[in-house]
């Protein structure tokens, strides 16, 4: 990388993006191949690179069985955290097609909203996939494992989930919350 594109990839990036500061650790999204992110998060722990692979459960149904399934939450998509200067040992790993990208550069996802979905997962909380939503009531969720964590509340059936979307990506998960556990922003 040469000093000019250092520089550039230092300032604030538009859009609402955090900046990228060199030598520091941030998440980002890599792009891969349809079905194959296991694989990928595989070969990517085996280079001692940190990965997360958010994942859920599913029940599938044939004629003459059942099954439970563990379905990636973000079909084509790994996260990463890594310093830019080691991009490219992500990018080595067979269908690693790219970075999600800001004017040419990686682009960090919001470190909070990756902590507080490896965390919410962590502590047991169900989570499954769900169309992006970008209009709707956003609320901000004041206890429990994903406190602090804004989204947009919708209604199933008789419950209330919770939309967490990121917006890089144009991703969304949908969370069951307790109506009493969120505030209007």
């Amino acid at each position: 990388m040469e000093s000019s594109d250092l520089v550039s990839v230092t300032e604030p990036l538009q859009s609402g993006l955090q900046s990228v500061t060199p030598g520091q650790a941030h998440w980002y999204a890599a792009h891969v191949c349809s079905r194959h992110e296991k694989q990928v998060a595989r070969q990517l722990e085996e280079r001692h690179v940190s990965c997360f692979l958010p994942v859920y459960r599913s029940v599938r149904r044939w004629k003459d069985r059942r099954k439970e399934l563990d379905l990636v939450l973000f079909p084509g998509y790994v996260f990463v955290q890594l310093d830019l200067k080691e991009r490219l040992r992500v990018l080595q790993v067979p269908s690693v097609v790219r970075f999600v990208s800001f004017n040419g550069y990686p682009a960090p996802l919001p470190d909070s909203e990756i902590e507080s979905l490896i965390n919410g997962l962590a502590k047991g909380l169900r989570a499954e996939p769900h169309p992006y939503l970008k209009v709707g009531h956003r609320v901000r969720v004041k206890y429990g494992p994903l406190a602090g964590t804004q989204g947009v509340l919708v209604r199933r059936k008789d419950k209330f989930r919770l939309v967490l979307s990121i917006d890089l990506i144009m991703r969304s998960v949908a969370v069951e919350v307790d109506e009493a556990d969120v505030e209007p922003c």
